[in-house]
C-alpha cells in the first residue's frame, strides 16, 4: 500500500493540492484534448465499437501513437474496452465502458464552454501579447 493510498482511500475525497493526491494524477490525464476528443467519438457511437482507424480519422491531428497511448490509458483506467477481432490484419474495436460513458457529460461541459468563450479569450491573449510588445 502506497502512502497515497493511505491518505486517499478508494471512496474518499482527495486533495487536488497535494502532488500524491491520485485525484491530481487523473485530472492530467482526463484533462487533455485526446482524451476528450476519444471520449466524444466513442459517447457518440456508444453503445456500437469504433475501430481504430476510424476513431484516427474522426480525430484529426492525431498521430497513430498518440492515439494508441491515449487509449491504452483509457483502457488501464476502466473508461473504455478493447477488443481484438482475429483476423489478417487484426482488427482492434473500442467501446465506452459505463464508467466512460459516465465522462462524457462533464467533458461535454468543459468543450461547450471552450467554444462559448474561445473568441474572448482570443481577445485576452491578443491584448497580453500587444503589452508585451509595448
Amino acid at each position: 500500500m502506497t502512502s497515497a493510498t493511505r491518505r486517499y482511500p478508494r471512496r474518499g475525497r482527495g486533495n487536488l493540492f497535494d502532488p500524491q493526491c491520485p485525484t491530481r494524477r487523473l485530472l492530467d490525464r482526463i484533462g487533455t484534448k485526446w482524451m476528450s476528443m476519444a471520449v466524444k467519438v466513442l459517447a457518440e457511437a456508444s453503445p456500437e465499437e469504433v475501430r481504430f482507424a476510424e476513431l484516427q480519422r474522426r480525430m484529426a491531428g492525431v498521430s497513430q501513437k498518440m492515439l494508441s497511448v491515449t487509449l491504452q490509458s483509457m483502457i488501464r483506467d476502466g473508461l473504455v474496452s478493447r477488443r481484438v477481432e482475429e483476423s489478417v490484419p487484426p482488427r482492434v474495436h473500442y467501446r465506452l465502458t459505463p464508467l466512460g460513458l459516465s465522462l462524457e457529460g462533464p467533458l461535454a461541459a468543459v468543450r461547450a464552454w471552450a467554444e462559448e468563450h474561445m473568441a474572448e479569450i482570443d481577445r485576452a491573449n491578443q491584448r497580453s501579447r500587444e503589452d508585451v510588445r509595448d
